[in-house]
């Protein structure tokens, strides 16, 4: 079923919150196989109270002072993925390069091949081509061989995939910050630090950077929809599908927020900061290391995370 009532009630917490000095009793779930470890509190909010006494004062049985189990663990799955929501916020701001950072580091390198003009916006299509090529790749050719030391019927599990998505996309930055090295040391010795004009450095050196956002797409960025639609409560398949679009969003805000950041941080006197009009006289790779640094602050707090996930096995 693709739309159904959205089951969770803002009651749940005021049922959770009412019974803090109630003893828990032993839960029964007629939709989860089990009742979660975590979140334990939260189970209070399921619990049938006893008569009304001084100790335990709750509201009258309705639905502000009594919820089913199925309401509790669904919340409880929704608190879990939002730590794996916030970790796309990085991921999608540092995916963001492509359509910002990578095409003015484009417009200042040597974009002819032959007689013909590259134009840097245009480079974007071989993450395209790396996504379909990635994808065919990794159905036919990764998934199988995972699933023969794995077991999984998937190959990977879920955290596994996204894991090596969010590192490709570290990657990603550490190659670009070491090709801005390589242009600004280029335009030092060709004397063209002060000119705005392209470096005799080959745009073409751009390619794998987009080839490894693409693949850091096939795992992170697939594998985030597959997350999201498996790990959703039943009742929020929807819902929940929705939020890698709200991850793409918050990460647009992110990036213009470090972009703010950054250009008032570095930017002093006579000092054009790191990302100036002229990018021959700034320091683009130090943005880029900066992101980089993110990334893997952002691959080591998921990777902390994943070892304690407990992947959906209700039915």
């Amino acid at each position: 079923k693709r739309y159904q009532k959205f089951a969770m009630k803002p009651y749940l917490e005021t049922a959770s919150m009412s019974k803090l000095k109630c003893e828990s009793l032993p839960l029964i779930s007629t939709s989860y196989n089990y009742v979660t470890e975590i979140f334990r509190f939260l189970d209070k909010a399921a619990t049938v109270p006893p008569p009304l006494d001084q100790t335990c004062m709750v509201l009258p049985l309705c639905s502000w002072s009594l919820c089913t189990v199925t309401q509790v663990e669904e919340l409880k799955i929704l608190l879990r993925m939002f730590h794996v929501w916030a970790s796309f916020v990085i991921f999608y701001a540092v995916a963001g390069q492509t359509a910002s950072t990578f095409i003015e580091q484009g417009m200042v390198m040597d974009n002819h091949v032959g007689q013909f003009a590259i134009p840097p916006a245009s480079l974007a299509i071989v993450s395209v081509f790396s996504v379909l090529i990635g994808v065919f790749i990794y159905e036919s050719v990764l998934v199988p061989l995972a699933r023969r030391y794995t077991g999984k019927a998937k190959g990977f599990s879920q955290t596994q995939r996204l894991g090596i998505g969010f590192a490709l996309s570290m990657l990603t930055m550490v190659y670009s910050a070491m090709l801005e090295m390589k242009r600004l040391v280029t335009a030092q010795a060709s004397g063209l630090r002060d000119q705005n004009v392209p470096v005799p450095v080959s745009i073409l050196w751009q390619v794998p950077a987009y080839v490894m956002h693409g693949a850091a797409g096939v795992f992170a960025g697939i594998g985030m929809m597959e997350f999201f639609y498996d790990e959703a409560p039943y009742t929020m398949k929807s819902l929940c599908a929705a939020f890698a679009q709200l991850a793409v969003a918050s990460a647009a805000y992110f990036n213009a927020l470090v972009f703010s950041v950054v250009a008032v941080a570095t930017t002093h006197g006579d000092d054009p900061g790191w990302i100036p009009d002229n990018l021959n006289e700034g320091h683009l790779d130090y943005f880029f290391w900066m992101m980089a640094a993110l990334s893997l602050l952002n691959l080591a707090q998921f990777g902390h995370y994943s070892m304690r996930y407990r992947e959906k096995t209700a039915s």
